[in-house]
């Protein structure tokens, strides 16, 4: 058996200055932004103390590793075969999708998403001047969360100038399969609509699912790129660092037109902790995903045995829970009465239209976990 991920004590957590530990007051657990809270992997502590160790804190040089690590990485992991060369650094995915975004649109063009979705996505589309052409996931008590085929099949016959897909999806967990990304990949191709896959979780497909990278499905590599991150899965997001991948000399040439200054826009740290995550971390990765799994049968039994009005379905991936809260109230009135009790979650409501739903960071303790159950129990 794998062994699990230690959590430093709750105490001691509470003594990070990052946004998920300080943007509430110490009587509130904070289990709403996505950062995790295990310890980083040994690879990537001893990169940067390495570099801190011989002051190595100039400006970023990501032409120089970055793309071979993920090449290997994404090999190992997916069978992906990546052109280095093929790679671009970006600050983050948000800049990466932007960038992107503003190669293949132009002011008031139209942009596919599929809430409920994670709410950057909404900021991205404002920043890069397009508008919102929604075509919302479906649900069905049997498969859960899913694509609409037939709905962004004429969505795409409508002429959006592209298609931001999450792969896999941020709220609902969602690991899309490689027969539903076939007939995206169709549909892309005879409506001639661009795809921007975020696969920035792509390396938390838990146990029981199997991730498919976006540019692996055929006819992907002219319609379609990647962003990708080891920010997710190595919690390395105060770092800055993601990459644009790309699987034909079309997409490439598109993305080589992205401002040249972005590689001085990504942080040093981050291309060094990234390649140290690439490159050693798959051991570490092993144990956060045994780790996750556990917190996921933790989360399903506790839901089931404490909060008997509340409702999910485990996701296949990420260490999000999207849980169905509308017999509490609409709006955000249940993640209201949760944070009264000392749990802040976030409220479905920013995701989409989704009332009454709330999001749960469990990528963190056993206890801390526990603990945020119990509160919101006597919400109740």
């Amino acid at each position: 058996m794998t062994d699990l991920l230690p959590v430093e004590p709750l105490h001691r957590l509470r003594e990070r200055r990052s946004a998920k530990w300080r943007a509430y007051g110490p009587e509130v657990l904070p289990l709403t932004i996505a950062e995790t809270d295990f310890a980083l992997a040994d690879a990537v502590r001893e990169a940067l103390a390495d570099a801190v160790g011989r002051s190595d804190t100039g400006y970023a040089m990501p032409t120089d590793g970055l793309g071979e690590a993920l090449a290997g990485f994404a090999d190992r992991r997916w069978g992906w075969q990546i052109d280095p060369e093929a790679v671009t650094a970006a600050t983050d995915v948000s800049t990466g999708v932007v960038e992107v975004l503003r190669l293949v649109t132009k002011p008031g063009d139209r942009v596919v998403i599929n809430t409920p979705v994670y709410p950057p996505f909404f900021d991205w589309l404002d920043e890069a001047r397009t508008e919102l052409h929604d075509v919302p996931l479906t649900h069905t008590e049997e498969d859960g969360w899913r694509l609409d085929l037939p709905a962004l099949d004429r969505a795409f016959a409508t002429g959006p100038a592209a298609f931001v897909l999450c792969n896999p999806h941020n709220p609902v967990g969602r690991v899309h399969s490689p027969e539903d990304l076939a007939t995206v990949v169709e549909l892309a191709t005879r409506h001639q609509v661009p795809v921007i896959s975020d696969e920035i979780h792509a390396p938390l497909a838990l146990p029981g699912a199997t991730f498919t990278p976006l540019l692996t499905v055929p006819g992907a590599a002219e319609i379609g790129v990647s962003v990708v991150s080891a920010s997710k899965a190595f919690n390395l997001a105060a770092l800055k660092c993601a990459t644009v991948v790309t699987g034909s000399p079309r997409m490439r040439d598109l993305v080589a037109q992205m401002p040249p200054d972005t590689r001085w826009r990504t942080g040093h740290f981050g291309v060094l902790a990234t390649i140290a995550a690439y490159t050693h971390g798959d051991a570490w990765l092993e144990r956060l995903l045994a780790t996750l799994d556990d917190r996921r049968t933790l989360l399903t039994k506790l839901v089931r045995d404490r909060l008997p009005e509340v409702s999910w379905r485990p996701p296949q991936a990420t260490y999000l829970g999207w849980l169905d809260c509308r017999g509490l109230g609409s709006g955000t009135v249940p993640r209201d009465r949760f944070l009264a009790a000392g749990v802040a979650l976030e409220p479905g409501t920013r995701f989409g239209e989704h009332s009454g739903y709330v999001r749960l960071n469990f990528g963190t303790s056993a206890e801390v976990l526990e603990l945020a159950v119990d509160r919101m129990a006597s919400a109740l």
